[in-house]
Parts: C-alpha cells; sequence; structure tokens
C-alpha cells in the first residue's frame, strides 16, 4: 500500500503558487496543491529577521513520488532555499488515497 505525504512549501505569492503547482500536477508529480495566500511569514535570513508576506502550497503526494518532486521544486522554485516539508499522513481514506495514487507517477 502506497504511503501519502502532505508536503509544505512557500512561495513568494499565490501567482507564483498557481504556476508552480499547476506544473507540479501536469508532471503527476502531485494529485493536488492548495494553495493558501496571503500568509504571514517571519523568519532569519542571512543574520537578519525578515516578515515577509507569502503563499503556502499544501502538496499531496506518495512518499514514493517525494524525491522527484523535491527535485523539481529546487530546479524551479524562485526561492535559492526552498521549503519543503514533507509531513507523513498516517490515517487516509481508502478511497482518497486509491485516487492519489491515481494522480502521480512514482
Amino acid at each position: 500500500m502506497s504511503e501519502a505525504l502532505v508536503i509544505l512549501c512557500t512561495c513568494p505569492d499565490d501567482a507564483v503558487g498557481r504556476q508552480l503547482a499547476r506544473c507540479l500536477v501536469d508532471l503527476k508529480l502531485a494529485a493536488c496543491v492548495n494553495i493558501l495566500p496571503a500568509i504571514r511569514s517571519i523568519y532569519s535570513w542571512q543574520g537578519e529577521v525578515c516578515d515577509e508576506e507569502e503563499a503556502l502550497m499544501v502538496i499531496k503526494t506518495l512518499k514514493s513520488g517525494y524525491p522527484a518532486l523535491e527535485a523539481w521544486l529546487r530546479v524551479h522554485h524562485p526561492y535559492d532555499v526552498p521549503e519543503v516539508v514533507a509531513l507523513a499522513a498516517d490515517h487516509v481514506s481508502a478511497g482518497y488515497l486509491a485516487w492519489l495514487e491515481s494522480g502521480v507517477t512514482t
């Protein structure tokens, strides 16, 4: 049985998120990407505390496809160090998991 992952990835804005999300789904690296616009991120970068508005992509994929998804994001994401945080989905309904498996090529 496949293992589902939920991946969090911030991006500069909604437009970039939509572009990245569309490619991830078109390439079957992810079955679904939700985009939460206008989040506030406060973080440390190169010795400074930054306070930025960003968009958050919530990416649904399979554990087996994670290496390819991460490699793609490292190449195509506009940030030098994109946030790619994968969370195991311990409990996923059978129907949703079957749909997820049909939408991701690993």
